[in-house]
């Protein structure tokens, strides 16, 4: 059976919701990236060096990453030679297989949220400004919410105006409470505040925001440190993720702002949010190979539900959904 082939039958047994959901939102890169491919294959008769010069200025451009680029590149020679793959058209479906097999990886890297069985969540969410760190919150808590779970928000941006209210519009919209103090506070004293209201409450999950500013890089990972020392005294073992949102349309610059927030903090999963909004969307395999951390949920779109849980089989068929669809029954 060929690749394309298991794909989809995966895929079919999977819900059509979410994988309209990938579908559509990764339509702008399918356009893009999928298209690219296609001519490639098409156009060339044979699998040559000039082939494959032109495959990598496709993943590149893609935002693939060019570490990333270069040993899949690498990877796929390897396959030509292997398998003796004459025509382009074959390795379609390899390149699609090798994309999900740099992002599973390691078997056990783990793509689920550390929720707790007894006791209470706690969940911090770091990032930039405007990458849509609030927003993926008031997201989350709406999604944990509907699972019947108890959910508490934290406003532990202190710094950015406008980001306490941001939160409580958000609370209102989901119906969850938001632990805040003043403007200007001390963030890891609204962490306290909210940690005792979640345990007075018996909370299951506690989401917390941070301020997201980048200047200042010392003084960014002390305020880190301080609040993670709050949360980790008050909760041995918390937090017990500490997500990176990332905005997609910003590209090879949020692979770098990855990189210095993991240094401030030990950052367990990132959220890719605005990925329907770019073409680029290659970069999912950047953060995953080049960072060894795993996207554990992906923006697809503006509303309530379009956050989902990462999935590397449902966003390869996202790229290559026309392909997979054409497959025979």
């Amino acid at each position: 059976m060929s690749f394309f082939k298991k794909l989809k039958e995966t895929i079919s047994r999977q819900t059509d919701a979410v994988t309209e959901k990938f579908k559509s939102g990764l339509e702008k890169t399918r356009n893009s990236f999928s298209e690219k491919v296609n001519d490639l294959v098409y156009r060339y008769r044979k699998v040559d060096e000039d082939f494959f010069e032109e495959l990598e200025e496709i993943l590149i451009g893609a935002d693939v990453g060019v570490a990333t680029v270069m040993e899949l590149i690498d990877q796929l020679k390897e396959e030509v030679q292997r398998r003796n793959i004459q025509d382009p058209r074959e390795l379609q479906a390899v390149i699609s297989e090798k994309l999900i097999g740099i992002y599973q990886g390691d078997e056990d890297f783990e793509n689920e949220l550390n929720m707790q069985d007894t006791g209470l969540t706690v969940i911090l969410f770091v990032g930039v400004n405007g990458v849509g760190k609030t927003t993926t919150i008031g997201k989350l808590a709406h999604t944990l919410k509907s699972e019947g779970k108890s959910v508490l928000m934290a406003a532990g941006d202190t710094f950015r105006a406008g980001a306490i209210e941001q939160l409580e519009v958000w609370g209102e919209r989901v119906g969850v409470d938001v632990i805040k103090q003043a403007s200007g506070s001390d963030p890891a004293a609204v962490m306290y505040d909210a940690i005792q209201a979640a345990k007075a409450r018996n909370a299951d999950v506690l989401l917390c925001d941070t301020a997201g500013r980048l200047q200042n890089k010392v003084n960014l990972m002390k305020e880190l440190e301080k609040v993670k020392r709050v949360i980790e005294r008050e909760i041995p073992g918390a937090p017990h993720e500490v997500l990176l949102v990332i905005d997609a349309t910003t590209g090879q610059n949020g692979l770098s702002q990855a990189k210095t927030f993991r240094e401030a903090t030990d950052v367990t999963g990132i959220v890719l949010t605005k990925l329907d909004g770019t073409a680029k969307g290659g970069i999912v395999l950047a953060i995953r190979n080049e960072l060894n951390v795993p996207v554990k949920f992906v923006g697809l779109g503006e509303k309530m539900d379009d956050l989902q849980k990462f999935d590397p089989e449902q966003y390869v068929y996202g790229l290559f959904a026309d392909v997979v669809e054409a497959q025979p029954e």
